[in-house]
């Protein structure tokens, strides 16, 4: 029988891994702030963290995660066949596959995850920027730019829909109901 790891274990080693690509909750969370800020006017940098650490929970976002950021380092290492190599370690424009996985992995938060990404993948703000960048070091971050937009268009998509619900139920409800998100 295969072994099978364990979910903490999957959910330690994506967290892991994003730190050792150079992304941080903080960071993250800073770019789910400006996203959702302008629609709540009591949020704070706080509230944002948590939703990045609740939406990285998520099965799906460890996944991709630890697929997207082994690729990015396998191409750092030379140790993928050509022409995929070059594809990833140029970041070919019309190669896609990085938003794809990471567009899999917003689903769970329904459309405004989804355009929020959209929106993330062209404007591409905060350490997305940095990481989409970055190229002269050696680096390759072609899955992780796009990984972080995912990331904070579901903690966004989270986000906007806890408020919303909070408005609706009020926050002794929201407390009861707090594992269903």
């Amino acid at each position: 029988m295969k072994h099978v790891p364990h979910s903490r274990d999957v959910r330690e080693a994506a967290r892991a891994r994003l730190l050792e690509r150079g992304v941080t909750i903080e960071s993250i969370a800073e770019i789910v702030y400006q996203m959702q800020a302008p629609y709540s006017p009591h949020l704070s940098l706080k509230d944002c963290m948590d939703s990045v650490e609740a939406v990285l929970d998520k099965r799906e976002l460890q996944h991709a995660i630890l697929v997207g950021s082994e690729l990015d380092m396998l191409a750092e290492k030379g140790q993928l066949s050509e022409p995929l190599l070059s594809i990833i370690a140029s970041d070919e424009g019309l190669f896609g596959v990085d938003e794809t996985i990471a567009i899999g992995a917003v689903n769970t938060y329904g459309s405004i995850a989804v355009t929020t990404f959209g929106y993330l993948d062209k404007a591409k703000i905060g350490i997305i920027k940095q990481l989409d960048t970055k190229m002269d070091d050696g680096q390759v971050h072609t899955f992780m730019d796009d990984l972080v937009g995912a990331i904070a268009a579901n903690a966004s998509g989270r986000l906007a829909h806890r408020l919303r619900d909070m408005v609706d139920f009020g926050e002794e409800e929201m407390r009861e109901r707090k594992g269903l998100y």
